[in-house]
């Protein structure tokens, strides 16, 4: 049985469905009762060195559904001979899922050139994900983090544009929030250019810490649809860093800081599909320890929130 709040979301997201048929073409179906798939971003053992399959069978070994991978770690075992029906073998002998991929093509800048090259790499790594099952992929505003002023409906064209690259790889770009870039640094920025491109399967991928680095508002956040986020990044923070001076290196395990994640997944959860949590943080103090540990710590941390999530609605 789902409660009384969850009744809600389904009917208001059902309501909204129904005039939007390309939404329910591409809405998975419900699974069961589980609201969240526990994945790993493979950020938070990255200086450990371990390799692309050493990550992976870390992260099975911890428990993880799935994992976030990140392209130059994939690039990195195919240049070492490494092959994709391979690695899709390991992943199945893991049963482990690649729920999505990190990234940093150029797809949004103003430069034509830079822009083409950044459409380019984007295309050459859909093929890669699309071969070894996954089906999305960050889309960041790499490149245009430094300079604020971006046109946000040409940022929006620029979106569809590899949107529409998705529809022939079958890997969705999802508009990453990023609190520290001068463009597309805030929830409604990013909503915006999502809205803009007029696009089905746009989504948007989001991030406690960014929110927070970002200064956006959560009073708000439960203006979106749960459907168009289907993975958010999870961490926490420290009360001693304004957001004015926290960076990456200062995330820590869910649940270890003062970020409201509890209320921020309570509101993207959805009971028409699980909410994929994935555990980002580039905390130093953990590149320290072993891999096996800081997963295994880890995503005891993400249950523990979770379970204080799911007593909310009780």
């Amino acid at each position: 049985m789902i409660g009384r709040r969850d009744l809600l979301k389904l009917l208001g997201a059902s309501a909204g469905l129904a005039v939007l048929p390309g939404y329910v073409k591409s809405m998975p179906p419900p699974k069961g009762n589980k609201n969240f798939i526990y994945s790993l971003n493979t950020a938070t053992i990255r200086e450990q060195n371990l390799g692309l399959i050493g990550e992976l069978e870390t992260a099975a070994a911890a428990g993880f559904d799935g994992v976030e991978i990140w392209m130059d770690t994939l690039q990195a075992y195919l240049d070492k001979g490494g092959s994709l029906p391979d690695l899709k073998k390991r992943l199945n002998d893991l049963n482990l899922k690649v729920e999505g991929a990190i990234g940093f093509a150029t797809w949004i800048v103003d430069d034509d050139n830079q822009r083409k090259q950044g459409l380019e790499q984007l295309k050459k790594e859909m093929d890669l994900l699309a071969a070894i099952g996954c089906k999305r992929t960050a889309a960041p505003p790499a490149g245009a983090t430094e300079t604020p002023g971006l046109d946000l409906r040409k940022a929006a064209e620029r979106y569809r544009a590899i949107l529409e690259l998705g529809d022939k790889t079958g890997v969705v770009p999802h508009l990453e929030l990023w609190g520290f870039s001068a463009n597309l640094n805030k929830l409604g920025d990013v909503m915006f250019v999502a809205i803009e491109s007029g696009h089905p399967s746009a989504r948007v991928l989001l991030d406690n810490y960014h929110l927070y680095k970002g200064g956006s508002s959560l009073e708000t956040l439960n203006l979106i649809n749960p459907i168009s986020c289907e993975i958010i990044h999870v961490n926490d923070y420290p009360d001693n860093l304004s957001r004015n001076v926290i960076t990456d290196a200062d995330r820590t395990y869910p649940g270890d800081g003062i970020s409201p994640i509890r209320e921020v997944l309570h509101t993207l959860q959805s009971p028409l599909r699980p909410l994929v949590i994935s555990l980002e943080v580039f905390n130093k103090n953990y590149y320290s320890q072993k891999a096996s540990e800081v997963t295994k710590t880890g995503l005891a941390k993400m249950k523990k929130v979770t379970q204080d999530v799911a007593k909310m609605d009780k």
